[in-house]
């Protein structure tokens, strides 16, 4: 029998505690907020709710931890207008991936000085448009990418990524963007040759990184590219660390000081005095742990009279908020509205007829027994990714929704 909707949930959490108490995120008074949205709108659902106090919190926080630092939202992160425009607000600048993500930011009268356009593959007419209307800072990490700039943005900053390592990350970005540094070095000198301004060096640790050393190599490579750059009379001055700044999923993570204080040590002891400009581009650590994600369970089944385990079917799933549960690489924590009793390993599929559309199957996710058909699932700390990734038509499922509060 389907259960009617509670108004407030009573709180069952798969997963760990909070281990940064000194930054706010979806729990105490946000879960409150968003509870009596949910309770007050009865949104349908897959959707996600953001507190964009919690984003506010947040970049309160990253400014603090690197007071120095010029601050790039990642806006592939969660492109919604309400964060955009919150974060704008704030004083914060923007990494763009897209004439889409462009276009959004300049609805909202953000001033394109404030844009990167920091996706190393772009169309050339995109790139003439970005310039035309104000962008001057863009990425490159090619021969290609660089002569495409040269000649639909003359005179244009430019910065090189290059390869880091992404051991540690939770979501690694392998070897589809970026180049080793002295093919850096040479693209360059080449930038300045075709008429362009050479910025800096970027990079990018992986997406949820865990561990907070793993800059210390990628900086040292960056400024051996500086170095060589100086010798060859090129001076470089700005250097992008990335995103990969955590949120708080299953399994705890450092504090940010942590990875403050790793960075600015690698900074100081592989530039000296010579530190150059700073840029962060974080993009799940401002908006990861304001979202909650909910979803409606569809259908409970065992595959057979002695399946030790049951199937779990939810509205919301790989292609419609839930992209980044593939390869079980992001382990949300879970929220049911049930609380004590017994609990039962499960296996959560999305709505699709794709056989891989599979939440979790090897993640050992537990959920109670007392779990019906029509009951309210929540996904914790969904704010970043899931809406921003879900499919347009697959099977004919929407996008899902996202409500600001």
């Amino acid at each position: 029998m389907i259960r009617e909707q509670r108004e407030i949930l009573r709180t069952e959490l798969v997963g760990s505690p909070l281990s940064d108490p000194e930054i706010p995120a979806i729990a105490g008074a946000g879960m409150e907020r968003i509870d009596r949205f949910l309770a007050e709108r009865r949104p349908p659902t897959p959707c996600l709710v953001i507190d964009l106090d919690i984003v506010r919190a947040r970049y309160e926080t990253l400014r603090a931890h690197f007071p120095k630092a010029e601050i790039f939202y990642a806006v592939k992160a969660n492109p919604a207008q309400e964060v955009i425009a919150t974060l704008a607000e704030l004083g914060a600048s923007f990494d763009v991936a897209s004439e889409g993500e462009r276009l959004r930011c300049r609805d909202l009268r953000i001033s394109e000085k404030r844009l990167s356009f920091g996706n190393t593959v772009k169309r050339e007419n995109e790139i003439a448009q970005a310039y035309a209307e104000g962008v001057a800072l863009f990425a490159f990490d090619s021969p290609g990418e660089l002569e495409k700039l040269a000649r639909s943005a003359p005179g244009a900053s430019v910065y090189c990524r290059i390869l880091a390592e992404g051991k540690g990350a939770e979501w690694p970005l392998s070897r589809k963007f970026g180049c080793t540094p002295d093919l850096a070095v040479d693209l360059l000198q080449k930038a300045r040759t075709l008429g362009l301004r050479p910025a800096g060096v970027s990079f990018h640790v992986g997406s949820q990184q865990t561990e907070p050393l793993r800059w210390r190599p990628a900086i040292e490579n960056a400024a051996k590219v500086f170095q060589a750059c100086a010798q060859a009379g090129l001076p470089l001055e700005r250097l992008n660390v990335g995103g990969g700044l955590p949120a708080q999923y299953r399994l705890p993570i450092p504090p940010l000081a942590d990875y403050a204080t790793a960075i600015d040590d690698a900074l100081r002891e592989c530039f000296g005095s010579s530190r150059p400009r700073l840029i962060v581009e974080p993009g799940r650590y401002l908006v990861g742990d304001a979202g909650m994600l909910r979803s409606t369970v569809l259908l409970i089944s065992r595959k057979s009279h002695h399946a030790h385990r049951r199937w779990i079917y939810l509205d919301a799933g790989l292609y419609n908020g839930l992209p980044e549960t593939w390869g079980k690489r992001i382990h949300y924590r879970i929220r049911t509205p049930h609380q004590g009793g017994t609990s039962e390993s499960v296996i959560l599929a999305g709505p699709t007829c794709d056989s891989m559309d599979v939440i979790y199957q090897k993640a050992e996710y537990t959920l109670p027994l007392d779990l019906a058909i029509g009951d309210r699932l929540d996904f914790l700390s969904a704010g970043a990714y899931t809406a921003s990734c879900a499919a347009v038509e697959f099977n004919g499922f929407p996008p899902i929704q996202t409500y600001c509060i």
